[in-house]
């Protein structure tokens, strides 16, 4: 009888459930129903025509900065093998070749500011544009969401998702109103400056 006590007494303390408030406070708290939606972001890159042209002015630029820093480092490489052969040949005296050794040495340093200065100026406007990218998509979002009202819209890039139903796909309504509302920015852009 004694182990039967407390076998119930213990059951009965085990089974303390929430009061009635508590369970309906946490119902309100928790959304009836999810609704998620993802984008897919590499389409996004792809397809969205500000991500579209402004990715061709950034490889431009970048091929441009590494055109340059190319060619002044063969001319800086071409007058120091220049400079060798004419040491060797001892076509300098002691004070010239000190002089044109002095020169060289400050073409490679400014060769090396001006390399990370078009780096730094080449990764300010990378900064800029992925910000620009974030503002609009979250901006878009923000009012295309205000209709459908969901819950949570993730971004999709590669695997970060592991599976996924097809209808939370919304990728092509974000690119297609991007793409609208871009065309119609670009529209006005050019109304104003004409």
């Amino acid at each position: 009888m004694a182990v039967a006590a407390l076998s119930a007494l213990s059951l009965t303390s085990c089974n303390k459930s929430p009061k009635a408030d508590e369970v309906s406070a946490s119902k309100a708290e928790t959304p009836s129903a999810l609704k998620i939606a993802y984008v897919e972001v590499d389409s996004l890159m792809t397809q969205y025509e500000y991500c579209k042209e402004y990715s061709l002015i950034l490889e431009k630029k970048s091929q441009n900065i590494q055109s340059t820093l190319q060619q002044k480092g063969q001319a800086l490489q071409s007058a120091a093998a220049n400079f060798q052969q004419k040491l060797q040949q001892n076509a300098y005296t002691r004070e010239q070749a000190e002089q044109i050794q002095a020169g060289l040495q400050k073409q490679n340093a400014d060769l090396e500011a001006l390399q990370q200065r078009l780096s730094a100026e080449f990764q300010e406007e990378t900064t800029k544009f992925n910000e620009a990218l974030h503002d609009s998509l979250q901006h878009f979002i923000a009012k295309y969401n205000k209709d459908k009202k969901y819950t949570m819209i993730l971004s999709k890039s590669g695997d970060n998702i592991l599976f996924a139903d097809k209808s939370a796909d919304i990728t092509n309504d974000i690119i297609e109103g991007l793409n609208k509302a871009y065309k119609k920015g670009s529209a006005s852009e050019k109304n104003t400056k004409k």
